[in-house]
């Protein structure tokens, strides 16, 4: 069964269900109104020129426009990473967009080649929005991650150096922040892992089985895309760290403070 169109007027009419938080806010003066219609305006602009340009992206089908489009998708996840961090975005960039592609890519190429088993594994349809699931929805686990691994030590500043001076190395010292960040970045993907199918059906789940395919089929592909969500969470926290490390620490194991915003 082939997935029933929305008409751009049927489309309007589910505008009508912003009646219902429009009444509340102005009930209890939340204040919500100027912020709820800015960001579905946003939405729907970016959506609509996002869905004519990946129509062509998907007719065209060319590996070069794929790939751009890709490394443009994860520069924005990038940037809007690193705006959450207290670090300084001309320092980590660099290093924040490497570890997302290696992580992101390498991911998306694995399941392409071995799992789905595509004769051209840089097909826009899977390359594209594989990827973007895997950025969507890793950003939250990485953003947290790396804030909570940067901060611990910058708040334990004294007792970090405390344990440098006792003959600790930089990997000896910066252990114990590494494995709670990675803990924290993964937390709230393997919530939601737990509750999965029984709390909520999932989207890329919905997705497929809306576009007409078997819910065993739309269930194999949830677990492949939650399976390579967590390694590219775990997988781009890691790396970013390890990578930044040269950066936001000196030779002696010191936390650049000049590596933070406002210094």
């Amino acid at each position: 069964m082939a997935v029933v169109d929305i008409s751009w007027f049927s489309l309007g009419i589910a505008f009508m269900l912003l009646i219902i938080p429009v009444v509340l806010s102005r009930i209890y003066k939340l204040k919500l109104l100027r912020p709820l219609f800015y960001s579905v305006s946003r939405m729907c602009v970016q959506l609509v020129l996002v869905g004519f340009f990946l129509k062509f992206l998907f007719s065209a089908n060319n590996l070069f426009l794929n790939l751009l489009w890709l490394g443009a998708m994860i520069l924005v996840a990038v940037w809007s990473a690193v705006r959450s961090f207290s670090l300084k975005m001309s320092k980590v960039l660099v290093p924040v967009f490497l570890s997302f592609s290696l992580s992101t890519f390498g991911i998306v190429l694995f399941i392409n080649i071995w799992v789905v088993r595509l004769d051209f594994v840089f097909d826009a349809r899977y390359l594209i929005i594989l990827g973007g699931m895997l950025l969507g929805n890793s950003l939250r686990g990485n953003i947290i991650g790396i804030a909570s691994f940067y901060n611990s030590i910058k708040k334990d500043d004294k007792r970090f150096k405390y344990v440098l001076a006792l003959g600790a190395s930089l990997n000896e010292a910066a252990l114990p922040y590494l494995q709670e960040s990675m803990v924290l970045a993964l937390k709230p993907t393997l919530a939601a892992m737990a509750t999965m199918g029984i709390v909520a059906l999932p989207g890329m789940m919905t997705g497929v089985i809306l576009g007409g395919a078997s819910p065993l089929v739309a269930i194999k592909y949830q677990i492949m895309i939650m399976l390579a969500i967590v390694v590219s969470t775990m997988l781009s926290v890691f790396l970013t760290i390890i990578i930044t490390r040269k950066i936001c620490f000196s030779g002696l194991g010191i936390l650049r403070q000049d590596v933070f915003v406002g210094r």
